[in-house]
């Protein structure tokens, strides 16, 4: 099984879409953390991202970033009520200004805290709860008791990202700490991290035969075709790449009436997918300095114009 993960500014609705309308291969499609707050109210973008007619048949699970049981209740309730049937907990994210709040991989620091939180949401959720987790705060040696608190509760799917918070996206994954949570576990445990080609998935399959859910991130920013590649179909085509590209940007577009505010957002995507073509320094620096959308629009015109596909993704984050 394959996940998209939730990444902030980027995994949009609009990404999803088109990710699945070109090449496809995603299993389950996982959004960008909403957060619930005690006024008990989704903002407009955090329902644009969920409610059930935006997504499209999409296999969605929204995922919540909050340490208050009564508001993770509350957003799971409405969820449920849309007819989802899963929601994500976020203890994972490294922000700093989340983890401040105590929230994501902050959260970690408290392990009786985040016991009682898990008690009280997996005794009156109204429906399944999965939980993606870092190893800890800053040391993977936090993990072992982090991992004994999940294996308490009926955790619909252990997503582990073997790195602790202070790590960020650097350091290489502890595959040792993913092994421990794989091993004997009551619950389904899904890798996260570093996976960027197929031969990253095979070396992990191969240290772990066990392993049978993979969530893509970053591999798949800079690869839309990685979880179709997995599963043995075609590496991204040149025509494909610019129909992708071309559905986000418009649909931004629409959607904020505003090419500018469209080419801004696709300066994030851009910063992942410029690493699919060869020699791309220069006109990924013309993308990231465009200040009009006619300089972006001939940014990426060239791209598909005159670079090469790289026959492989070297990742430069």
């Amino acid at each position: 099984m394959v996940s998209l993960a939730p990444m902030e500014g980027l995994t949009t609705i609009y990404h999803r879409r088109a990710l699945a309308r070109w090449f496809g291969g995603v299993d389950r499609y996982f959004t960008p953390f909403l957060t619930p707050t005690r006024d008990h109210r989704f903002t407009k973008r955090e329902l644009r991202e969920v409610l059930p007619e935006q997504n499209g048949g999409l296999p969605t699970v929204p995922q919540l970033l909050t340490r208050n049981a009564e508001d993770f209740l509350w957003a799971a309730g409405e969820l449920a009520a849309m007819g989802y049937r899963e929601v994500n907990l976020n203890l994972g994210c490294p922000s700093g200004t989340v983890v401040a709040k105590g929230k994501g991989s902050g959260f970690l620091a408290h392990p009786p805290e985040l016991d009682a939180f898990l008690e009280e949401i997996f005794s009156k959720a109204p429906c399944a709860i999965s939980v993606k987790t870092r190893i800890g705060l800053k040391d993977p040696e936090e993990f072992p008791a982090l991992l004994a608190i999940y294996r308490k509760y009926p955790v619909a799917e252990l997503i582990v990202h073997p790195r602790v918070r202070t790590d960020m996206y650097k350091n290489t994954p502890r595959w040792d700490r993913f092994g421990a949570a794989l091993e004997d576990s009551p619950f389904p445990v899904c890798y996260n991290g570093d996976i960027c080609t197929p031969d990253d998935a095979a070396r992990l399959q191969a240290a772990f035969p066990s392993a049978e859910r993979l969530m893509l991130g970053r591999g798949l920013a800079g690869d839309p075709a990685l979880a179709r590649r997995l599963k043995g179909g075609p590496s991204a085509g040149r025509t494909e790449l610019n129909c992708f590209v071309e559905q986000v940007y418009e649909s931004y577009a629409e959607a904020f009436g505003s090419r500018r505010n469209a080419m801004l957002r696709m300066k994030e995507v851009w910063f992942y997918l410029i690493r699919l073509f060869q020699d791309g320094d220069k006109l990924s620096k013309a993308i990231k300095k465009a200040r009009d959308p006619l300089d972006y629009e001939g940014a990426v015109r060239a791209v598909f114009a005159d670079l090469e596909l790289s026959p492989v993704l070297i990742p430069n984050w």
